[in-house]
């Protein structure tokens, strides 16, 4: 199991949850040249369901947001194996 990083007022970095299996932790990325956050746009894959987030090993839960079918249904972030979120703008 992973573990988010934290600054020096433990406030964690960001989170999600692999694409593959909708529960490895996995660190959201930027690029260290720009500080632009790091996406893949239009990419398909599966929900796997989860509707609680995964906690790392210190406690720590990954970023979720609300599904924009109804505004209300906690959803995690996906993120691929580079770090990239994953995102569907169409």
């Amino acid at each position: 199991m992973a573990t988010s990083g934290s600054d020096n007022n433990m406030t964690s970095t960001m989170t999600g949850v692999l694409n593959t299996d909708g529960v490895t932790i996995t660190p959201l990325k930027i690029s260290p040249t720009s500080n632009v956050l790091d996406i893949n746009d239009g990419v398909s894959g599966s929900d796997f369901g989860k509707d609680d987030a995964e906690r790392d090993q210190n406690g720590e839960p990954v970023s979720i947001v609300a599904s924009s079918s109804d505004g209300t249904t906690p959803v995690p972030l996906y993120v691929d194996s580079s770090g990239c979120l994953l995102i569907k703008s169409t």
